[in-house]
């Protein structure tokens, strides 16, 4: 009879095909039967962090449902930060985990439940007599609230007999957030007139927007009102109208495409928390700017916001759109120079310390990338490059694991993900000398499962550069900021990628060879970029002056 462990393996294939995960002792049973009695295809990665973050790099590619498993334990406790980062970032994920028997905890048990809750969390615990209903329940609870959630089945249930897998019904999900009433209605005219009285409209779109589907009617918004478009790091490329797009707002975004944004006169902001980031610590918008938002937070997330409409962005800016009243639009995008104000600063072939200037470098590599790419990104100074100088055609390809917890050491285990999520594509991880030498178990993972179609940039400057930027400035000690010399490309070779030591731009041309191959004849290639500490992104500038 299928056991306790198959009625959960059975029902979560039904709404996943891929997991992640790491076998142990709590979970074996499971995975068993997830071979054995489903098409779900099992990705073995070599660290438990790596599974929650190759699941979320997969839903984040993908748009589907992600699962990751592992044992119970300290393999659960190996998930927290990769599981704090999929809280923080909203990402619908089931964690199926071994845990600690009913008849009680033994000695190398933790309370799971309470470390799961204490990062947002929620814990569904399976028995026999209602596993695959738990398990629905799971599914239900992160497609609904877009939030991982742990499912949990006890060491002495996952062997037991629980009778033949009864079907289940489909998740039920709630219908997008519509705003409703007289004052909800009247903010919606409130944003459709603002919108038709400004000479100088911007709209502004993060992933919200993407999730929701509201691309094209925002494009219809700008047309009828002649606005400028901007977008968040996650939201590149919502937009239809690319000539009349300034860009990343915030400190990835170019100061002349900035500076328009500071003159413009009414702002309606779509699908985007606006955290700090990409308000520019509150210098986004210039005073007298009258600024809206749209989203699904109970209230506006920031102070500058005047007004607030809450539901789901594509709803919403179909009825903005069927409010405005406008003969001709304001006719400020034609007078502008997108093209020029969203330029960025080349950089010079090496800085002065002879290290390459990270700049140049981010700028001939976008020369050379596959244009069919999806760019994975570690969290650290280097951030900042891929955002600025690496386009992206939409969203779901510009995915930064580790950036909504400010965690680093996520990068090589999520092009795992956006590897199987995309698999006609190239990846490109993005990833500096500390967090990849803290995320060194799965570089083979990285290797093994998007071979030639994987790539990957260390930004290799000998310091964890944030801290560089900000304490070193202040004088503080700057032994514990640095870090010795590491051939990463000496390791990814060690596990059969192709690693290129990058000390010179001509270094890049290793690049441009591997990308005329195909795919099926090219190895993974790593990129080991010597690059100067010198050069400070100007987000990190940005940081510092506000902590100044």
């Amino acid at each position: 009879m299928p056991s306790v462990s198959a009625h959960a393996a059975v029902t979560l294939a039904a709404h996943v095909d891929h997991v992640f995960g790491v076998m142990g002792n709590g979970n074996a049973y499971f995975l068993d039967a997830l071979a054995r009695q489903t098409s779900a295809t099992f990705t073995a990665v070599r660290h438990e962090s790596g599974a929650v973050v190759a699941a979320d790099a997969f839903h984040r590619a993908s748009g589907r449902l992600a699962a990751a498993t592992t044992t119970y334990g300290a393999g659960f406790t190996n998930t927290l930060t990769a599981l704090a980062e999929a809280v923080q970032a909203h990402v619908p994920l089931v964690l199926v985990v071994g845990d600690e028997p009913t008849s009680g905890p033994r000695p190398w048990d933790v309370d799971q439940i309470a470390m799961a809750s204490a990062v947002g969390a929620r814990t569904y615990t399976v028995g026999r007599a209602d596993a695959a209903a738990t398990t629905l329940i799971a599914v239900e609870h992160a497609l609904t609230y877009r939030v991982p959630t742990v499912l949990a089945i006890p060491y002495d249930v996952a062997t037991v007999d629980a009778g033949p897998v009864p079907t289940v019904p489909p998740p039920r999900l709630p219908e997008p957030l519509a705003p409703r009433g007289p004052f909800a209605e009247a903010s919606v005219r409130d944003v459709a007139s603002a919108l038709s009285r400004a000479h100088r409209p911007l709209l502004l779109a993060g992933r919200g927007a993407w999730l929701s589907g509201a691309g094209t009617v925002l494009g219809a918004i700008a047309d009828a009102t002649g606005a400028l478009t901007v977008t968040t790091a996650l939201g590149r490329g919502v937009f239809p109208r690319p000539e009349f797009d300034l860009g990343v707002a915030g400190g990835f975004g170019a100061e002349g495409a900035m500076a328009l944004v500071r003159q413009a006169d009414v702002a309606v902001v779509v699908g985007a928390s606006l955290n700090q980031f990409t308000m520019r610590f509150g210098e986004l918008f210039a005073p007298g700017t009258r600024v809206y938002q749209v989203d699904v937070a109970p209230a506006a997330t920031h102070p500058h916001v005047g007004g607030y409409v809450r539901g789901d962005a594509a709803t919403v800016a179909a009825a903005v759109l069927a409010g405005i009243d406008r003969a001709t639009p304001s006719g400020w995008r034609e007078s502008v120079d997108v093209n020029a104000a969203r330029r960025y600063e080349p950089g010079a072939a090496t800085a002065p310390d002879g290290r390459l200037d990270p700049r140049s470098a981010a700028a001939r590599i976008a020369e050379l990338l596959p244009a069919d790419r999806v760019v994975v990104s570690d969290g650290g100074h280097f951030i900042a490059w891929a955002n600025m100088y690496w386009p992206v055609a939409s969203p779901d390809r510009m995915i930064m694991v580790g950036t909504a917890f400010q965690a680093i050491g996520l990068g090589f285990s999520s092009v795992l993900g956006a590897a199987l999520a995309r698999p006609d594509s190239t990846v490109v991880l993005t990833t500096g000398d500390g967090g990849g030498l803290m995320a060194l178990a799965d570089l083979e993972s990285a290797v093994r499962v998007a071979r030639g179609r994987g790539l990957a940039v260390v930004w290799n400057d000998s310091a964890y550069g944030a801290e560089i930027h900000v304490y070193g400035r202040k004088g503080l000690t700057r032994e514990p900021m640095l870090i010795p010399g590491v051939d990463f490309a000496g390791l990814a070779s060690a596990v059969g990628a192709h690693g290129v030591a990058v000390r010179s731009l001509d270094d890049l041309d290793e690049l441009a060879s591997w990308a005329a191959r195909p795919a099926a004849e090219r190895p993974f290639l790593l990129l080991d970029l010597t690059v100067s500490p010198a050069v400070v992104a100007p987000y990190q500038e940005e940081i510092v002056r506000a902590n100044s």
